[in-house]
């Protein structure tokens, strides 16, 4: 009646312009973790030197002990050059990347290490202290102290609870300085009894 036509064929969308490149970063973040201090200040650099857009990210999940593996964030850049990449890593690594993390061009397969920060993990116990150490004690007064503690040394960056444990996650310049900042606070506070402290990059 109205003179339209069904299942002609579809106009084609344009393919999306220039090309992803992976940042896989060697951190365990939860995804609002991973937005805000990666994706989000990332985007704004590539945004603003007109290189591109971080147009996804994910954060690798795996079964306990670990948690978490690594996070990545998918990067579309309208061109990749040396000197675009060196950018990328270079505003990744004034963030904080840690390192063992890594570049990785799509189109072919190249990958291009960086990171700058060592990280710490302290799993906390959820299984075999007093039923009164649960009760009284609270992991946000443990964050706070290791933020307090970490100070000039680095900072807690997030965290994963599993059936077991807890993780909390610590990033700065030296997994040792860290370690022997936390190391009088956790042989105290009761709730980090039996706690497993490991190096993460």
């Amino acid at each position: 009646m109205f003179g339209l036509k069904f299942g002609g064929a579809r106009k084609q969308e344009a393919a999306p312009q220039g090309e992803t490149v992976t940042a896989r970063l060697n951190a365990k973040l939860q995804p609002i973790d991973r937005g805000d201090y990666y994706e989000d200040p990332l985007t704004e650099t590539l945004e603003k030197a007109g290189l591109g857009e971080v147009t996804g990210g994910g954060t690798q999940l795996s079964e306990e002990p670990c948690g978490i593996e690594f996070c990545d964030l998918e990067i579309r850049m309208n061109e990749v050059t040396e000197e675009g990449l060196a950018m990328v890593i270079k505003r990744l690594n004034d963030l904080g990347a840690p390192k063992g993390s890594r570049l990785i061009i799509e189109s072919t397969g190249k990958e291009i290490p960086f990171g700058v920060a060592e990280g710490l993990a302290v799993y906390l116990n959820g299984t075999e202290l007093e039923d009164e150490v649960y009760r009284t004690c609270d992991v946000n007064f443990v964050i706070d102290e290791f933020d307090r503690l970490l100070a000039g040394k680095g900072a807690f960056r997030g965290y994963w609870e599993g059936d077991r444990e807890t993780a909390l996650f610590c990033y700065g310049a030296s997994f040792t300085e860290m370690k022997t900042a936390l190391a009088d606070f956790l042989a105290d506070y009761p709730l980090c009894e039996k706690a497993r402290v490991e190096q993460i990059a």
